[in-house]
């Protein structure tokens, strides 16, 4: 059996980096879908803690 340092290149292909896609920019700048993003996760926590107490 070959060694893992031998069959994974370093800086082969396959491991670059993703690049984001125009949907993905749009979101992650996109101050309307932040503030939606946080008013969920709030409700999340805020009904972990309420099924806590």
């Amino acid at each position: 059996m070959q060694k893992l340092e031998d069959v994974i290149k370093p800086y082969d292909q396959n491991f670059t980096t993703m690049v984001p896609t125009p949907m993905v920019k749009f979101f992650r700048t996109c101050v309307i879908w932040q503030f939606i993003r946080f008013v969920h996760i709030n409700i999340k926590m805020i009904l972990v803690v309420m099924k806590s107490h």
